[in-house]
C-alpha cells in the first residue's frame, strides 16, 4: 500500500479504529426494597415524551446516478431501524423519494410530493447539480432541514440556505487535491480530463488542477460534456490529441460510453483515473481486462464495517430488494446512515422537529461544539442527551464534526483500483482535518 503524501499538503493516513460496544443485561429479579445508583441513571435519562419526527428522501432511484441510490436509501432505512428499536425518544418515518438527474427530472415532482408530506428534514440529493435545482426550494421557501450524504461541491460551502443546508460528504478541495496529488505520486507529468459540465465536474476539475500543477504537472485539456450526451467523440479527440500521460474522467453513467472508445483510440486503460461519481462495478459493461490498473478516488472511509454492511443489506433485502452483495457498491451507504441519524439527535437535543429547532443542534450533537461526551451510535447518543448531558457522535463514515457552515471539518478521501474483473478494492486513503 503506497502513501500518498506531499510536503505542506495536510496529508497524513488515518488509522481506523474499531470501537465495540457492549450493553448491561438487566437483572433476574427486581429489587424491592433498593435501587442501584445504575437503575437510577438509567430511570433518569429515560425520555418522557417521544418525539414522532418524518424525514423525507431524495437520492437517485432513477438517473445517472442510480447506481448510488440502494446503499443510500439502505443506510437511511438502516438508521430508521436503529433509531426506532433504541426507543429512546425518537419514533421515526422515512418517506422515500426520488432525485433522478438533470436530465430526468423527477424531482421536480418528488421535491413537492415530500414536502406535501410535511417532512422536517430531506436526506439528499447525491447529485450537488441536482442539489442546486432544489435547495432554494426545500430551505429558503418551504423553511426544511436538508442534508446531502454525497453532495462534494465548494458551491455549498458558503450558500445562503438560512442555515438549514447540511452535508456528512466532505466538499471537493479534498478530493479534488488528493486526486491532483494522486496523478503526480504516479509519475504523471501531463493529463487531460473529460468532465461533466456541472458544480461538481468543473470544482473536481479546478482543484485537482491546483494540486497537479503545484507539484509540477501540465495539464493539457479539459473538454466538457454534458450530462446525458451519448457522443463523446469531439471530447475524447480533444482530450487525447497533446498525447497526456494520464487521462481523468469526471463523469457519471457517460462513463460507459468513453471509456471503451478512449481504450479504442489505443489509450492504455491502466493510466486513467475515475471519480466518486463514477468509480462504480463495470464488470458487466466492460470487457475483462478493460481498465485493470486504473484508480480512482471516493470520499469516505476505505473499510466500511462489515457489521454495517451485513445489517445495511439484512434491512434492503427485507425491504423486497435484489442484495447490496450483487454489485457491491457501498459508496455514501454510511454518510446516509449518518446523516439520518445525525438529524434524529438533533430533534432529542432540541426537545423538537421543527427544522429550524434541529439544525440549531446539529453542530452541537456532531462535536462541532467541542463539549460533547464521543458515542458512536443513536442508543448511546440519546442515553447522554437523555441524561442532560451533550453528545458527540462519531459514526461509521468518520467524525463528521460539522463546522458553522454545515460542511464536515474532518474528511477522508479513499484512493482504488480496478482490476481484471473490472470491480474496484481500496489501496489507500488520505485524510485532511
Amino acid at each position: 500500500m503506497s502513501v500518498i503524501s506531499k510536503a505542506g499538503s495536510g496529508f497524513a493516513i488515518l488509522a481506523a479504529s474499531a470501537l465495540v460496544l457492549s450493553g448491561c443485561a438487566a437483572a433476574e429479579e427486581p429489587v424491592a426494597e433498593e435501587t442501584t445508583e445504575e437503575e437510577t441513571t438509567e430511570e433518569e435519562s429515560a425520555p418522557t415524551d417521544e418525539l414522532s419526527l418524518k424525514i423525507g428522501t431524495a437520492l437517485p432511484v432513477t438517473g445517472t446516478l442510480a447506481f448510488l441510490g440502494p446503499p443510500e436509501e439502505a443506510g437511511v432505512a438502516l438508521a430508521q431501524k436503529d433509531i426506532n428499536e433504541a426507543g429512546a425518544g425518537v419514533s421515526l418515518e422515512v418517506v422515500f423519494g426520488d432525485s433522478g438527474d438533470l436530465d430526468n427530472k423527477a424531482y421536480e415532482t418528488e421535491i413537492p410530493r415530500l414536502l406535501n408530506e410535511d417532512v422536517s428534514a430531506i436526506v439528499g440529493a447525491a447529485s450537488s447539480g441536482v442539489s442546486l435545482q432544489f435547495i432554494d426550494q426545500v430551505t429558503k421557501e418551504a423553511g426544511v432541514l436538508m442534508m446531502s450524504p454525497a453532495n462534494t461541491s465548494t458551491a455549498f460551502s458558503d450558500y445562503d440556505d438560512d442555515d438549514l443546508y447540511w452535508r456528512t460528504a466532505p466538499a471537493d478541495f479534498l478530493q479534488g487535491e488528493a486526486l491532483g496529488t494522486l496523478l503526480a505520486q504516479d509519475g504523471h507529468e501531463t493529463a487531460s480530463m473529460i468532465v461533466l459540465n456541472d458544480s461538481y465536474g468543473t470544482t473536481l476539475r479546478d482543484e485537482a488542477t491546483k494540486a497537479f500543477e503545484a507539484a509540477g504537472g501540465e495539464i493539457l485539456a479539459t473538454p466538457s460534456v454534458n450530462q446525458g450526451d451519448t457522443n463523446l467523440t469531439s471530447q475524447i479527440s480533444e482530450a487525447l490529441a497533446g498525447d497526456p500521460d494520464a487521462l481523468v474522467v469526471i463523469l457519471f453513467d457517460e462513463t460507459k460510453t468513453a471509456v471503451p472508445e478512449i481504450v479504442a483510440e489505443g489509450f492504455p486503460g491502466e493510466n486513467l483515473y475515475f471519480t466518486d461519481g463514477n468509480l462504480s462495478n463495470y464488470s458487466e459493461d466492460f470487457e475483462a481486462g478493460l481498465i485493470t490498473g486504473a484508480k480512482g478516488t471516493l470520499p469516505g472511509p476505505t473499510d466500511a464495517a462489515q457489521e454495517f454492511k451485513d445489517a445495511a443489506d439484512a434491512v434492503w433485502v427485507e425491504m423486497g430488494n435484489p442484495s447490496l452483495f450483487d454489485a457491491d457498491v457501498w459508496a455514501y451507504s454510511t454518510e446516509s446512515y449518518d446523516a439520518t441519524v445525525l438529524i434524529a439527535l438533533a430533534a432529542l437535543a432540541a426537545g423538537s422537529t421543527e427544522s429550524a429547532d434541529m439544525a440549531g443542534k446539529l453542530q452541537e450533537v456532531s462535536g462541532g461544539s467541542g463539549d460533547g461526551e464521543t458515542c458512536t451510535s443513536f442508543a448511546e447518543c440519546a442515553d447522554i442527551i437523555n441524561g442532560g448531558g451533550v453528545a458527540d457522535y462519531d459514526g461509521y463514515s468518520g467524525p463528521v464534526t460539522f463546522g458553522d457552515n454545515g460542511d464536515p471539518t474532518q474528511a477522508t478521501v479513499g484512493i482504488y483500483q480496478f482490476g481484471d474483473d473490472n470491480t474496484y478494492s481500496p489501496i489507500d486513503e488520505v485524510s485532511n482535518f
